[in-house]
């Protein structure tokens, strides 16, 4: 199909990339490849490409998607790496803005990031200051339109080591969520699967310039499909 967007997806593996995937079934609109280290079954009707690959073949992979857009859906946490902060920057800064370059160089005109609600490089919070970080950095690079995904806690069911906390978090969420008002509805919680039909709406959007989705901005972009 002539008109559909080329969108490299890196990260498919995690809770938003398996989202994408398969919100991505229904949509002709879109010519999804994903690229990762391992398989990752896919899901059922999927008409997509996956490329696997070592992270430091990354770029080549990137480059073989031939992308209108670059989708980030990378992350880990503090925890899952044992507390190592580097161990945590090597994934979250060095890997997202090495494929950020990678988009850059391909000739992808549009990338997407999903970030966090309270990313800011001057925050003292060594996850949020990190997120911040990178979103400023990506800024450098110029894309004809960047777009950072910022959702609240993320509702979804994980593969891999449980993490009780996150989970309390989610059945308390429905709650939580009615308190937060005012400036405080950006840390909404966000299922995975809006996540991704935010992105996959934003796919392609000619508007140029540097865009942050919060809360409320991304179930504006899901009302108007």
């Amino acid at each position: 199909m002539s008109d559909q967007t080329r969108v490299v997806l890196v990260g498919a593996t995690g809770l938003i990339g398996r989202a994408v995937m398969a919100e991505a079934v229904a949509r002709p609109d879109i010519h999804l490849v994903a690229v990762a280290r391992r398989e990752v079954s896919l899901p059922k009707g999927a008409r997509m490409e996956m490329l696997l690959s070592d992270t430091e073949h990354w770029p080549d992979a990137i480059a073989a998607g031939r992308p209108h857009a670059v989708v980030i859906a990378l992350g880990t946490t503090i925890k899952s790496v044992g507390g190592d902060r580097q161990a945590f920057r090597a994934v979250d800064h060095d890997l997202v803005l090495e494929c950020a370059a990678a988009a850059k160089a391909a000739g992808a005109r549009q990338f997407i990031v999903v970030s966090s609600v309270g990313a800011q490089f001057s925050s003292r919070n060594f996850y949020l200051s990190v997120k911040g970080e990178v979103e400023d950095k990506l800024a450098k690079l110029h894309f004809d339109r960047l777009d950072v995904i910022r959702p609240g806690l993320l509702k979804g069911r994980r593969e891999g080591v449980p993490r009780p906390a996150e989970r309390i978090g989610m059945i308390l969420s429905p709650l939580a969520d009615l308190f937060m008002l005012g400036g405080l509805r950006k840390y909404r919680s966000a299922r995975d699967s809006d996540v991704a039909r935010v992105i996959l709406n934003l796919a392609g959007a000619k508007q140029r310039g540097r865009h942050v989705h919060q809360h409320d901005e991304m179930r504006r972009i899901l009302r108007r499909g």
